[in-house]
């Protein structure tokens, strides 16, 4: 990791970003976007790096509910030094405070439309993720994740975009990852449609979902079913549904990383508050799985890896690449790991001992999660590149940064 100062990144002073208002919303200036629904989130805020940084003007909207503005600093410094690098001009960055829920992002959406919509395409991260959550609190997932999503493709309907990728789960596979074997996109359509299998025989699968654990898993599986139904009465959308494995890890300088304003439930904010002594043990959730070590399996990838993914399926669906109106791919490295092994990996890079103990499964888990990433390789040119050793470094350069650093 190259070290602070040499990269370019100076938090004592304001950035360029802070030059601007980006609140407001702007006239006609003939530039093309990608809108990113939860855009500083923990994937958004990597997703939207990644995009500045091959050369997307970007517009950002989130309401700071499980997220802070400073993020936006970081991302500029990031992109910043990026093309000073590289020598690219830096492009456009938009920010806008609002639920997508509102009625004032119809509003917006029109500042940013004259005889058509500036905006190329829409990423939608902005949908409620815990599972144990959604169990304690069913409503408010299908009103934020299913209602808001009708009202949403609704708006942009009325602007003329077409061009979608939504941030989907390899929850929607169910009961099907217990079986143990890897999850294939063909395990969850929305369409009847014939699968090849390996011996060259046809397999027809039938649309429908099978043993959904969670409210939040059943929300993700109707959300792609309703983008399905769309694709399918208007075939001119570019609809792009990416199922996530298991996200984890941080950008490499160790500034951008997962930094919820709520409790956090991912692997890697719970481990570091345990790295800094904020909490006292790492709590594994289920050491009976019928798994190597017992702790269950999951296909961690890097988050960094996990952005690419948004920037190659915009790319693809571009240039006609993904012809289909309504197409799933799943994001993953191929390969599973176990919570231990991960854990291992952080002591590994930080040479340290993480405290843990075993506690009781949590509802809604199952024992083993990982994909078949041959379809997004061959479609979208894009396959993981980075370890859960990579993972692990990335994430351990965040705690070693210097007292200061807000995040």
């Amino acid at each position: 990791m190259p070290a602070l100062a040499s990269a370019g990144l100076d938090f004592g002073q304001e950035t360029a970003f802070w030059d601007h208002e980006f609140d407001f919303l702007p006239s006609d200036d003939g530039k093309s976007y990608i809108m990113v629904l939860g855009g500083l989130g923990y994937i958004g805020s990597h997703t939207v790096l990644e995009l500045l940084q091959e050369g997307f003007n970007v517009v950002v909207v989130d309401d700071l509910s499980n997220s802070f503005k400073t993020v936006l600093t970081r991302i500029t410094t990031l992109a910043q030094a990026h093309c000073r690098l590289t020598g690219l001009i830096m492009p456009a960055l938009r920010f806008h405070k609002m639920d997508y829920r509102s009625h004032t992002m119809n509003d917006m959406l029109a500042r940013y439309s004259a005889s058509r919509s500036r905006i190329s395409a829409v990423i939608h991260f902005a949908a409620f993720k815990s599972v144990s959550e959604s169990i304690a609190q069913p409503l408010a997932y299908y009103r934020n994740n299913v209602c808001g999503l009708v009202e949403l493709l609704a708006t942009l309907q009325q602007h003329g975009i077409r061009n979608f990728v939504f941030s989907s789960s390899a929850t929607v596979y169910g009961a099907k990852a217990n079986s143990g074997e890897p999850l294939h996109e063909e395990d969850l359509v929305h369409i009847d449609e014939v699968q090849i299998d390996a011996d060259g025989a046809k397999i027809l699968r039938l649309n429908g979902a099978n043993g959904l654990t969670s409210p939040y898993g059943r929300s993700k599986y109707f959300s792609e079913a309703i983008l399905a139904d769309l694709a399918r009465a208007d075939p001119s959308m570019r609809i792009t549904a990416l199922r996530y494995f298991n996200p984890v890890g941080c950008h490499p300088s160790g500034i951008l990383r997962e930094d919820p304003r709520q409790i956090p439930t991912n692997l890697f904010p719970v481990v570091a508050s345990v790295m800094q002594g904020k909490k006292d043990t790492l709590d594994i959730f289920g050491t009976d799985w019928n798994t190597r070590d017992g702790t269950a399996i999951r296909d961690f990838i890097h988050v960094v890896d996990l952005a690419r993914g948004h920037v190659a399926a915009l790319t693809a669906a571009a240039s006609d690449l993904k012809r289909e109106p309504f197409r799933a791919y799943n994001l993953g490295t191929g390969k599973g790991m176990t919570v231990a092994e991960v854990v291992a990996s952080f002591e590994e890079a930080s040479k340290q001992q993480i405290p843990a103990v075993r506690a009781p499964r949590r509802a809604g888990d199952v024992g083993s999660c990982v994909a078949v990433v041959d379809r997004a390789e061959r479609e979208l040119n894009w396959r993981a590149k980075k370890s859960v050793g990579d993972c692990a470094r990335d994430c351990w350069n965040t705690l070693k940064l210097p007292d200061g650093i807000e995040y």
